[in-house]
């Protein structure tokens, strides 16, 4: 499974959560980034 990274901050999304399952508009709860900000660890 791939993991992936906020660039920007702490995410605050679950562990285990599979980031193909977050909406395309989700954006980060703490920083507002969006999903092209996050990066493939």
């Amino acid at each position: 499974m791939d993991r992936y990274v906020c660039t920007v901050s702490e995410n605050g999304v679950d562990p285990g959560t599979k980031f193909e399952d977050l909406p395309d508009d989700w954006t980060c709860p703490i920083c507002d980034a969006t999903k092209d900000q996050f990066e493939k660890e």
